[in-house]
């Protein structure tokens, strides 16, 4: 049957204009501050919505709503029955996060609507708006019996407006203007209006619906229109993902407020999570015992929390026949011999744990057996590689998949094409994934760059950090780059030897990323040892996308702070006024300087620093710097 126009129908008005309205065909929901208005009126029945932030409209005249494919359910002219306003202010403190306590702070309107076509299905729009941004979600309270084919939810920006977009998870970001966009294109998405206002549009609480992208409307040439991955069903009642919209002066301010995804889903469904534990990682890439005894010990050294092994540990991942309940060495990856029991109990009694990848071919027939296998051979967390995404039926699979591993106590990080929208607050076992342009892709600092102010937005990033890899020279900027990088991309695991192997491992054992390079005890590693991977409070200093950026991050009293630079040579003057007046801290600095002997060409020197000094450095092409602040006194 051919797709109805939709349960809100398409509504042509000039952007903009905003008509007199009686009370109940009119809300208005602003946010505690008054920086946000979100407007919901009815135009002779039709209902659309606009957006100001600080005043200034940044989405225009946007029509909302579904289509279906059963025509009984088209919706003519709809009238609010009733407007039910709400506000919370309350906190709540994560088991791990960028700050150690989120404030959740809105004002919320529910719009319920009634139809002249007694046959519709009863819904509500359930409005909230924040200080950090504003979103809304569509809610049936009873089952619609029928297919959404479609949803029709615009976002109308101005014409001008430009887009830094991917068309995949893991895709290169480009900026490009909005008329001229022609794909669909990922979540979040930031746009800048003008010289001093950018927003940003996706999507929070995606549990069992299908994706959202974006695409520019065929008829619209400023319009964009969700794009869904798939049909969706249920046979009872429902909510919709919400419909995110973030603005500010600038792009880290909207990276400073990300944790608006978090406060939109809900709250912590893991009772005791002692075992859920952030920490650092070093991938194990010779399959071997060898190989993982080594790790274990270099992850002591290292001040290091686990070990993990990748793809390979129990044969070829991409044959449907891999069995992941065996420890059966894929021969193209590894001659072994591997005693993966052996590494798992000697890493236990050193204070290490072990991590796991699993592909989701193994997954989706195994995931039953093989979690509480795994729990029961002591491993800590799974890795799902190459996991299904998008539709509904893989959305759901996927979450369900996280909760079931916390069941069996496991911590998760999801590779490949797989974005967060918030889910970790809710079962805080998600540490993190990956959905990124990672050091797999070898990008160079302005692509970084571009994936701090978009991606980063979503949430943690599983950026696969390597550090000794030829790579890094090659072809992505600098060492000191990539220490900066594990501070400015957040992720409660951090892998930070990706592809590197310690001293005492095999050698001429292939490698993962074609590297068989042994990692040399260079003085800044150092940096690596004493970094966390969660903090107390995260500073977006300054930055622009693809261009550079500096944040600062707090854990306890000490703050780490990262600068990166992309493609042109830039004066960076790092004001550390963040830090608390009247207490003197000693910087450990580490940044890029050809003159030193080491392979890795890492400077350090330390200083002594208060809160009214300025770190001024000149930063090459694709360089960085990093710095440890510690407080020795008041």
């Amino acid at each position: 049957m051919k797709p109805t126009i939709g349960l809100f129908a398409t509504i042509l008005l000039t952007m903009g204009m905003m008509p007199s309205c009686s009370p109940l065909e009119q809300a208005t929901v602003s946010s505690p501050d008054g920086r946000y208005e979100f407007i919901f009126h009815l135009e002779e029945g039709r209902p659309f919505y606009h957006v100001y932030f600080k005043g200034q409209e940044i989405i225009g005249a946007s029509t909302l709503g579904f289509s279906m494919a059963d025509a009984m359910h088209i919706l003519g002219e709809v009238a609010i029955e009733k407007i039910t306003d709400h506000t919370v202010d309350t906190a709540w403190d994560p088991v791990y996060g960028e700050k150690s306590q989120y404030r959740d702070h809105y004002h919320q309107t529910l719009i319920s609507f009634n139809s002249k076509n007694n046959k519709a299905p009863v819904f509500k729009l359930e409005i909230r708006a924040y200080n950090e941004g504003v979103a809304f979600r569509y809610v049936f309270e009873d089952p619609i019996n029928d297919i959404i084919t479609a949803e029709l939810t615009e976002f109308t920006l101005p014409p001008a407006t430009e887009l830094w977009a991917s068309t995949r998870a893991q895709s290169s970001i480009e900026k490009v203007t909005l008329t001229a966009l022609k794909d669909t294109v990922e979540r979040p998405l930031l746009a800048q209006l003008s010289d001093s206002l950018f927003v940003a549009l996706g999507e929070a609480g995606s549990v069992d619906f299908a994706r959202m992208k974006l695409a520019l409307h065929p008829e619209k040439p400023a319009t964009l229109v969700a794009n869904l991955s798939s049909e969706v069903t249920y046979e009872g009642p429902f909510k919709s993902p919400w419909r995110t919209i973030m603005a500010g002066q600038t792009a880290g301010e909207i990276l400073e407020n990300n944790y608006l995804l978090l406060n939109l889903n809900e709250p912590n469904r893991i009772a005791n999570t002692d075992w859920i534990k952030p920490g650092k990682v070093i991938r194990e890439v010779t399959l071997t015992t060898t190989g993982g005894m080594a790790c274990v010990d270099f992850a002591v050294k290292h001040q290091l929390q686990y070990i993990e092994f990748d793809a390979g540990w129990y044969g070829n991942e991409y044959d449907e026949a891999s069995d992941a309940t065996t420890v059966t060495v894929d021969p193209k990856r590894s001659k072994g011999p591997l005693d993966l029991p052996k590494v798992i109990a000697y890493a236990q009694s050193q204070g290490i744990g072990v991590l796991l990848y699993v592909n989701r071919r193994a997954l989706e027939k195994q995931l039953d057996e093989v979690l509480p296998l795994l729990s029961s051979w002591g491993v800590k967390g799974v890795k799902y590689g190459f996991v299904n995404v998008g539709s509904q039926q893989w959305t759901d699979w996927l979450h369900e998949a996280v909760r079931k591993a916390a069941a069996h106590e496991l911590m998760v990080d999801i590779h490949d094409e797989y974005r967060p929208t918030g889910y970790s607050r809710t079962y805080p076992n998600l540490m993190t994934q990956e959905g990124i342009r990672g050091d797999e892709e070898s990008p160079d600092n302005s692509m970084v760059l571009k994936t701090m102010f978009t991606r980063m937005l979503a949430g943690a990033g599983d950026h696969t950090n390597c550090y000794f890899a030829s790579r890094v020279d090659e072809k992505m900027g600098s060492h000191a780059s990539q220490l900066a990088k594990a501070v400015c991309i957040y992720s409660p695991w951090q892998f930070l030897y990706w592809y590197d192997r310690p001293a005492d491992a095999p050698s001429k054992m292939g490698g993962a990323g074609n590297n068989d390079k042994h990692i040399i005890e260079v003085p800044e590693l150092n940096f690596y040892d004493q970094l966390p991977t969660v903090w107390d409070d995260t500073r977006v200093l300054e930055g622009y996308p693809g261009a550079y950026a500096v944040i600062a991050r707090r854990s306890g009293t000490t703050w780490f702070v990262g600068a990166l630079n992309g493609s042109e040579e830039r004066d960076f003057n790092i004001n550390l006024d963040f830090l608390p007046p009247n207490s003197q801290y000693e910087a450990s600095i580490y940044s890029d300087d050809q003159t030193v002997s080491t392979p890795t060409k890492v400077a350090m020197k330390t200083t002594p620093v208060s809160s009214v000094e300025v770190i001024s450095q000149r930063l090459g092409k694709y360089q960085g710097m990093a710095m440890i602040l510690k407080e020795v006194g008041r």
